[in-house]
């Protein structure tokens, strides 16, 4: 057993609603990009998406989320952020906003 703090998930959602995708310009929890947030002793673990494999940014991104979640979440001594595309990601998993401004 650790006495490790646990990051909150509330806290790594908000960290991740700052990453914006540079092409669209929305962050990348509206555009549905992140799959999975799990958090544990002093750990935090991301499974996200670009909206395709091709994405020239996804290297960015992921990087941008990870500064994000340690900037926000001092106490993960950890932070994996994986690129993920199983499932892969379709518009459907954009907010309604978004959705809406993309008149979709």
């Amino acid at each position: 057993m650790t006495d490790a703090p646990v990051p909150d998930a509330a806290t790594v959602w908000g960290a991740l609603r700052t990453v914006f995708d540079p092409e669209i310009g929305e962050s990348v929890v509206d555009l549905g990009l992140v799959y999975r947030v799990e958090c544990g002793p002093a750990r935090v673990a991301v499974d996200m998406t670009m909206t395709t494999p091709a994405c020239p940014a996804a290297g960015s991104i992921a990087g941008e989320a990870e500064e994000a979640i340690r900037r926000d979440c001092p106490q993960a001594r950890e932070v994996n952020v994986a690129v993920v595309f199983e499932p892969p990601w379709t518009p459907e998993r954009m907010s309604e906003q978004v959705r809406k401004r993309f008149g979709w």
